[in-house]
Formats: structure tokens, sequence, C-alpha cells
């Protein structure tokens, strides 16, 4: 049985949503805002990786709030990242990859400190920005009135 979003929506992980040009700008701006601040000299690797870990989700709930949903409950990150597999379709690898970084963001926020190299934070920036240019062009492509361009 394949799954889908209505899925989600019928077992409670999601809730509808209507969205705004105005609210998929804020979550943007979110984005460019923790991108800049991921890249600042003297920020510690955690602090860089939970910053820009934070960009990258802030794309995924656009995806997801221009899709007409919003998550609800406990496990907020883990289903906005699962339903990039539905709406921009990115290859298992990067939801994979996503996922574990939610994970280790998790450990690092709440647990232990110094356990994300710089090669980490490198690549949560560059998931990041693939995940930004994903998503730009499937709105411009499937929702240019909440583009704001």
């Amino acid at each position: 049985m394949k799954v889908s979003l209505e899925d989600w929506l019928n077992e409670g992980r999601l809730k509808t949503h209507k969205t705004s040009q105005k609210e998929i700008c804020q979550l943007f701006a979110v984005f460019e805002r923790d991108m800049a601040d991921a890249q600042t000299e003297g920020l510690s690797d955690d602090r860089r990786f939970t910053t820009v870990y934070n960009a990258a989700l802030m794309v995924a709930r656009a995806a997801l709030a221009a899709s007409g949903y919003r998550t609800s409950g406990e496990g907020n990150h883990h289903w906005t990242i699962q339903s990039l597999a539905f709406i921009l379709k990115p290859d298992a690898k990067t939801i994979k990859k996503f996922n574990k970084f939610r994970q280790k963001r998790n450990i690092t926020d709440y647990e232990m400190i110094g356990m994300i190299s710089g090669q980490e934070v490198g690549e949560m920036i560059s998931l990041a920005q693939e995940l930004y240019d994903m998503a730009t062009e499937w709105l411009k492509k499937n929702h240019p009135e909440l583009t704001g361009k």
C-alpha cells in the first residue's frame, strides 16, 4: 500500500492548512537569515549545524504549507522532512541524510556538545541550499501565486 499525505492527514499527523504568499515569504526569510548565521565565524560547529538545520526545515515547512498541510502533534520535524518525498521528490538518500541530521541535531541540542564536525556543517549547508533550490523551482511551477516574485 502506497502512503500519501492524505493518509497522514487521516492519521492525525497532518492538518489542513491554508497558506499565503506572506507566510511562504516569511519562511524563506528565516531560511536566508539562518543560512547567513550558519556561516558566521566564531560560532561552534554545533550551533552552526543547528542553525542551518533550521534553515532546511523552513524550506520543508514552506513546501508542506504550499501543499495545503502543516504537521500536527509529536514528531513534527520528522513528518515535515518525510513529506518532502511527496512534494519535492528528492532522491531517497537526500531524505535519509536530512533525517539523520535531524537526529544529530536533537542530540547536540539537548544532550551532548561537540559531536558535530565542520564537514557535517558543510554537508547540512549544501543540503539546505539544494532543498531551497528545489522548493523555489517547485513553487514557481506549481504555486506561482505564493512566490512573491
